[in-house]
């Protein structure tokens, strides 16, 4: 099924078909149940921005995430290609100091539409690295960053016209904005901000509760230039990321005192309000009914955030007492294999193709955004790019079609989980998390407690059976509190061939083989060598 238009190798539309705008809204660690439309009765916020972009489209109820932490999330959105095929970087920074996650040589979103006649932006957190200019030839730091001197690697490198971002998250230094590559403002500070407390340089004039409403003045600001042919001549995408409800919990003046649930709803309430904003702006300019807006999350709620504004061991659950459950029925948190950590809201408006108060239950991850929006752009991908991209824009018009997503695999910080139809297996028991601030059960106690159980120490081939896995059947037990791991011993190793096979052939999707950056992956390299010996 084809959408909006085919492009000619100039860019330009070869038949009458209107290509959409686009617009990518992606909050960071806001869970599925902070959302109104998802949460429904357990979520005890006030959400009009994300309930119009529901009535008004079709939601997604089964997307997930590629990971429940974020970098490699950002990594597989931008390129289609899941995280753990990258190399990792070295050497690295600290923080917003990361050295860049993707080589600038890769194709990317950004990439694929401005070959395909876009005008290209990106608002908001990147946290995808960066190449500063230090004042010692010496890897980017805390102390040696020159912020006269423009990036040499910023989202220019990336394929995006303009850009204006938090080099990381808003609790990670440096505090500054960058524009275009070039840094804004005087850093001549050294601040930190609440939850964390990471002191580091800081733009003088920089406040944590300023950042969403600067955004999105930036991203009504790029509306408005772009909104007609006549000002830009092109269609244009826009990736809008959001650095909250993720810590600092510090909405503006505006929304303090908001709602009843306190502090946290007050943020959320922010992040709402920025997408709001977004498709107010869109109205303005009349070009709300050909655009296409997607919102999301990166993954699931942070277990530490909540109404103490300190990042506090099982913050949490003081929300979930109140009533307001930010994973909404789901299990885990960020960081972990569960649900609650890598099932993310989702939905798509878009009203000259997608029709409205629809609900699609398909499985679809984030980075399939690539080859959707190459699809409904006519962006052209060869057989080379976007390896682990799957196009749902068959799904947009008719969203009781079959899941045109197999399989999804996934990973907690600790280690890797896989979902196909119904049924879910975890490469380990427990939550896959450390549990610092907590996910339960923790990495170290499950893996413990799964010995003692077993008898004995397993060797490597028994690690991939009961009690060292998890197997689970989401329709039937959503919750996932009943492990089935013991009765399914050949569905197991049917779903970890998945995985193996998707390592393999270096792509999820059809084509010839694709060689991966890194010549493996060991699953199970974090179990404690209290568990093997080893």
């Amino acid at each position: 099924m084809s959408y909006g238009v085919t492009v000619a190798a100039d860019g330009t539309g070869v038949n009458d078909a209107p290509r959409p705008n686009i617009i990518y809204i992606m909050a960071d660690d806001m869970g599925y149940g902070d959302a109104k439309p998802f949460g429904q009765d357990r979520c005890k916020i006030p959400t009009p921005g994300i309930d119009q972009l529901a009535a008004e489209g079709l939601r997604f109820t089964n997307a997930h995430s590629v990971s429940s932490v974020c970098v490699p999330v950002r990594v597989a959105i931008m390129t289609g290609r899941y995280p753990w095929r990258f190399n990792r970087v070295q050497p690295d920074g600290p923080w917003g100091f990361l050295n860049p996650r993707i080589p600038t040589t890769h194709n990317t979103i950004g990439k694929m539409l401005q070959a395909a006649g876009y005008t290209t932006g990106y608002v908001g957190k990147w946290h995808l690295g960066t190449k500063m200019q230090p004042t010692d030839g010496k890897n980017q730091g805390i102390t040696n960053v020159d912020y006269k001197k423009p990036l040499t690697i910023s989202p220019v490198q990336y394929g995006f016209d303009y850009s204006f971002i938090l080099p990381g998250s808003l609790d990670m230094y440096p505090y500054v904005f960058i524009r275009n590559g070039m840094w804004v403002g005087n850093v001549n500070k050294q601040r930190g901000w609440s939850a964390f407390n990471r002191i580091g340089p800081t733009e003088e004039n920089f406040e944590d509760y300023e950042v969403l409403n600067t955004f999105s003045n930036e991203v009504e600001t790029f509306i408005e230039k772009n909104a007609t042919p006549s000002k830009s001549g092109k269609p244009f995408f826009l990736y809008f990321a959001l650095t909250a409800p993720h810590t600092p919990t510090s909405p503006h003046p505006d929304f303090q005192g908001k709602t009843e649930l306190g502090l946290y709803g007050d943020f959320v309430s922010e992040v709402d309000n920025c997408v709001a904003r977004t498709l107010t702006a869109l109205k303005k300019h009349g070009i709300d009914h050909n655009t296409m807006v997607v919102f999301t999350s990166d993954h699931g709620p942070a277990s530490y955030a909540g109404n103490i504004k300190k990042a506090t061991y099982n913050n949490i659950k003081g929300l979930e007492k109140m009533g307001h459950y930010p994973a909404g029925i789901y299990r885990g948190y960020k960081f972990s294999v569960y649900e609650g950590g890598l099932r993310v809201p989702y939905v798509v408006r878009w009203p000259a193709m997608v029709k409205p108060r629809q609900t699609c239950n398909r499985l679809i991850g984030l980075q399939d955004l690539m080859a959707t929006i190459a699809e409904v752009s006519g962006a052209v991908v060869d057989d080379t790019e976007a390896p682990d991209s799957i196009s749902y824009a068959p799904l947009l018009r008719d969203p009781n079609l079959t899941a045109t997503r197999e399989a999804m695999i996934m990973s907690s910080v600790m280690s890797y989980t896989i979902i196909r139809g119904d049924w879910k297996l975890t490469l380990c028991p427990g939550s896959g998390a450390r549990g610092v601030y907590g996910n339960t059960p923790k990495w170290d106690d499950a893996w413990n407690d799964a010995v003692d159980q077993f008898g004995r120490r397993p060797n490597y081939e028994e690690l991939l059976s009961h009690p060292f896995v998890q197997l689970f059947n989401l329709r039937e037990d959503p919750t996932e509190s009943q492990d089935l791991s013991e009765a399914n011993p050949k569905l197991i190793i049917e779903l970890f061939d998945i995985i193996t096979t998707t390592w393999k052939n270096g792509r999820t999707t059809s084509g010839p083989k694709l060689s991966n950056d890194k010549p493996g992956v060991n699953y199970w390299a974090r179990v404690p060598k209290s568990v093997t010996g080893k």
